[in-house]
């Protein structure tokens, strides 16, 4: 798997997954005990119970739904993510280093290609692309062949940036997933596989709308 998947490129400046992502806020959470969307009324379809803003004296429900479940993990993972750059003492913003991981799988993209391999907007990617080029990570350049197609290549700052980042936060990433034992492993890589599939294709339907 090339490492430009290794996880999601948040908007630089905004916290982990803050997007609408239809999931009330806990002030606004359903009453326990009512049924809702989802036609259940258990304790797992409390949507407000804290263990989905990361309370974490919240108890996490058996009966949560899966996208409660992923949303939540997201998060955590997120800021873990966050954490450890700052750790490494790499100093480029966690969307910024996305950009450059993306940039070492495949140098001399043109800024649309590296918006779409991030999942992010052109407006978001460009202003990332800006403190990038400011700070000496990447440079811009005209294509050879079509001077009005300008390509993003990382600078040796931006290779060391990354290179500093696998040495230091690699080992705490492997050792963040030791909790998965040796015979869940199959079956955990192919949900992620099967989810990052999942939601590429959806992801591309809905820019093709």
């Amino acid at each position: 798997m090339s490492k430009a998947w290794a996880l999601p490129l948040p908007d630089e400046g905004a916290p982990p997954v803050e997007e609408d992502t239809g999931v009330p806020s806990p002030e606004r959470a359903h009453p326990v005990g009512q049924p809702c969307a989802e036609g259940g009324t258990g304790p797992g379809h409390h949507y407000g119970t804290g263990w989905i803003w990361g309370d974490a004296e919240g108890a996490i429900p058996a009966d949560a739904p899966l996208h409660l479940l992923m949303l939540a993990a997201s998060r955590v993972m997120t800021a873990y993510y966050v954490a450890s750059l700052a750790q490494a003492g790499v100093q480029v913003s966690p969307a910024g280093l996305g950009v450059l991981r993306i940039l070492l799988a495949g140098d001399g993209l043109k800024s649309s290609d590296v918006a779409a391999r991030g999942w992010s907007s052109p407006g978001t990617l460009t202003s990332v692309v800006n403190t990038l080029v400011r700070e000496g990570y990447v440079e811009r350049r005209s294509d050879a062949g079509d001077r009005r197609v300008v390509r993003l290549y990382l600078t040796d700052q931006g290779r060391r940036a990354c290179e500093d980042y696998y040495a230091l936060a690699g080992p705490a990433w492997r050792d963040a997933f030791d909790f998965v034992s040796e015979p869940d492993e199959p079956v955990v890589r192919k949900f992620f596989t099967d989810m990052i599939e999942q939601f590429s294709e959806l992801t591309r339907k809905e820019r093709t709308r």
